[in-house]
């Protein structure tokens, strides 16, 4: 992070956190406060050693941590927003299309365990799949490494599918309120076909989220392309998942704190990623050339600097679990893998990855 940015957070968060002093001594100032918060994001030390570090002591810095979070996601909030125009959502399919070859996409979709020590008298309310407990963190991400909608703090008991079903994206796409662009059939093609999100095998195949086909698919086949392809375009999630734990470090080991709090690190760390991605001052400290996958423009795909750096990462994937999908939604996934084998939605090099 720049120095600019540092007093702009300062001046951003300074109403929400800033103490009197008094008589008796003088209060812990506000770049203080924000100093030891980025650390203990971006270390994730405990308090005990961040108390030497800063000669604060350890209960000041367990007040001081949650209230900074808190104080940041509300003076972030607009750095993840969802699109509620028909042409910022274009302007996502055409980005995905250009850099992914994946048309018609409005964002990738995942979901991660955040791991947590296990929380006093929660029974197996946080127990995941794993064995660990945590939290989920369920994301949506555009074509430039950044979130468009976030949702933290669900129990990692409940399935992949309740965790989606329980987010306010899940209920505007049923509701079809998030004023979508009309479906249009693809290039070449005759079939309208609707606006999708792209996920992996833990979501469940619908009219506007599409899924890998499941199983070992025939070398060359309609199915095997469609998936090469629809993982390309994934992969953008995984990236900020990966640049996010190689980077707040917090996220590389259970968080040793309560869901609530853990939801407030969680969420701090997704709002502080999305302003130092739009940060001219900070972007190339952030995310410096090579940190993220880089095509080529040939197939061929460099993996990014924090697939290195991430390996002890937190961040569990989700639990793929099969489940029958509708008819209409898998007429949808067909007429994505025709295209993507026809003569106009192909690319050269598809059938040497596939």
């Amino acid at each position: 992070m720049s120095s600019t940015d540092f007093e702009f957070l300062i001046n951003l968060i300074g109403p929400k956190v800033a103490k009197e002093n008094t008589n008796f001594r003088e209060s812990i100032s506000v770049s203080v406060r924000l100093a030891i918060t980025l650390r203990f994001l971006s270390s994730g030390e405990s308090y005990h050693s961040l108390m030497y570090t800063f000669k604060v002591s350890k209960q000041s810095i367990s007040e001081i941590v949650p209230e900074v979070c808190e104080a940041l996601i509300s003076g972030l909030k607009n750095y993840i927003k969802m699109p509620t125009e028909t042409n910022e959502w274009l302007k996502i399919s055409a980005d995905y299309e250009e850099k992914w070859n994946f048309p018609h996409c409005l964002g990738a979709l995942d979901g991660k365990h955040i791991l947590l020590q296990a929380p006093i008298n929660s029974g197996s309310e946080f127990f995941n799949y794993k064995g660990h407990f945590s939290i989920v963190l369920m994301a949506l991400v555009d074509a430039d490494y950044s979130f468009i909608y976030i949702n933290a703090g669900c129990q990692g008991r409940i399935s992949d599918g309740g965790v989606f079903k329980n987010t306010d994206l899940w209920k505007h796409l049923e509701n079809k309120s998030l004023n979508l662009p009309e479906p249009i059939s693809l290039p070449g093609r005759d079939n309208p076909v609707p606006y999708v999100i792209v996920a992996d095998d833990a979501f469940s195949l619908s009219e506007n989220v599409m899924k890998p086909y499941p199983g070992h698919q025939t070398k060359g086949s309609k199915e095997r392309i469609f998936n090469y392809r629809l993982s390309r375009a994934r992969r953008v999630s995984e990236n900020v998942f990966g640049i996010m734990s190689s980077i707040f470090r917090v996220l590389r080991k259970p968080i040793l704190l309560s869901p609530e709090k853990a939801t407030s690190v969680t969420l701090a760390c997704a709002y502080l990623h999305n302003f130092l991605r739009a940060s001219k001052s900070s972007k190339n400290c952030y995310t410096p050339q090579g940190s993220v996958d880089i095509d080529d423009g040939s197939g061929e795909i460099t993996p990014g600097t924090w697939r290195r750096q991430s390996e002890n990462s937190s961040c569990l994937p989700l639990q793929r679990i099969g489940r029958k999908s509708g008819e209409n939604a898998k007429a949808i996934r067909y007429e994505f893998a025709t295209y993507f084998t026809s003569e106009t939605g192909s690319v050269p090099w598809q059938d040497k990855y596939a």
